[in-house]
């Protein structure tokens, strides 16, 4: 009886079908634990607001909020504590895109660094209808209007309003091309509205970088409020990426008298706040300036999470970020600049009558 012949695995496979070798010869990697340093007691007051762009008293009021939302539902393999989640997520909103540098802070993966970022992100986001409001009472309205008034003495303005572009990775699919702004780069173009001390009012940020700002203006919530006379006669400073409108007011292009000259003073120190915010929004989390190389979804949350995190920060008087001395930070461009519009019963030459020709 013939004895049935026996070979060696390996010695029935060809010799270019590298990839069943490799498969057969793959060894796991040993699973380590790296040390997780708890940075809330390592570093002091100066050196953790350098690194994670916001103080201690206020990482610790922003997990508060959002602790439920993100917390491990079991600590069974070192599973990563919500402080160290948010600390991560800081972090990674401070170095800008790269998300294996911020894991390594923390003793954690890319992929779970990845994971941690957008979680965190989310949750933030989603505190947006409770720190970011346009005023809503009569009183509200009437004290927002006597602190821009306080700035140059433009009456009737609630906010001031603005567009910046954040520089993201090209999204792929067929509408990719629409995220090219005329700078030659992939971006979202971000609506806010600012108030005089720099806090954020309204953010819109779905629109792609091809997009101009009044366009992105007549199609969010707050220009349906206004035009329905939410706030009454109240006013929106803008720059000339806007149409002047009953409720929008923006600066003469070519001002030819004095009174015009006097009306562009006023109202471009009364916009200012929005331009100063971007500033500070940009030094304090950086990645909003180097660009986001995350999934559409991820990047509008962390724009929504940055904003959210801002006005916390505005509310602890926490204005004024650490400078990154090796870090170039690009300045606020505004790329999309109409022509001189001007729309049917704008308020602007009714303010240069009434108001600015009795200065």
């Amino acid at each position: 009886m013939m004895e049935l012949l026996v070979l060696p695995v390996l010695d029935i496979i060809e010799d270019d079908d590298v990839e069943i070798v490799e498969f057969l010869n793959y060894q796991r990697r040993t699973y380590t634990i790296r040390v997780r340093i708890n940075h809330m007691e390592f570093w002091d007051d100066q050196d953790f607001k350098v690194r994670f762009r916001i103080s201690k008293e206020v990482v610790i009021e922003v997990l508060g909020y959002i602790n439920e939302q993100i917390s491990s539902q079991s600590y069974r393999n070192h599973a990563v504590t919500s402080i160290n989640k948010l600390l991560l997520t800081l972090r990674f909103y401070a170095i800008g895109n790269f998300l294996i540098t911020a894991g390594d802070f923390l003793g954690v993966s890319k992929t779970t660094s990845s994971l941690i970022v957008r979680d965190v992100s989310v949750a933030l986001a989603r505190l947006l209808p409770r720190f970011i409001k346009m005023p809503d009472t009569e009183l509200e309205i009437n004290t927002l209007q006597n602190r821009f008034y306080d700035i140059a003495k433009f009456p009737r303005v609630i906010g001031a309003i603005d567009c910046t572009h954040v520089k993201i990775q090209n999204p792929g699919g067929d509408n990719a091309e629409y995220f090219r702004n005329r700078k030659g780069y992939f971006s979202l173009n971000v609506q806010t509205i600012a108030c005089p001390n720099l806090k954020i009012m309204d953010i819109v940020a779905r629109w792609p970088g091809s997009c101009y700002d009044q366009t992105i203006f007549k199609k969010s919530k707050v220009y349906t409020q206004l035009i329905s006379g939410k706030w009454g006669n109240g006013l929106i400073v803008a720059d000339s990426g806007y149409a002047n409108s009953r409720h929008i007011v923006t600066p003469f292009i070519n001002p030819q008298n004095r009174i015009e000259q006097l009306y562009n003073e006023s109202i471009i120190r009364t916009r200012n706040p929005v331009e100063r915010s971007y500033g500070v929004l940009k030094r304090r989390f950086p990645v909003l300036s180097l660009g986001l190389r995350l999934k559409l979804q991820t990047t509008q949350a962390v724009i929504v999470a940055c904003c959210v995190l801002h006005n916390i920060a505005c509310d602890s008087n926490d204005l004024d970020p650490p400078e990154l001395l090796d870090l170039f930070l690009p300045e606020n461009e505004n790329i999309n600049i109409l022509e001189e519009v001007i729309e049917e019963g704008n308020a602007r030459q009714q303010l240069v009558v009434d108001y600015f020709a009795h200065l």
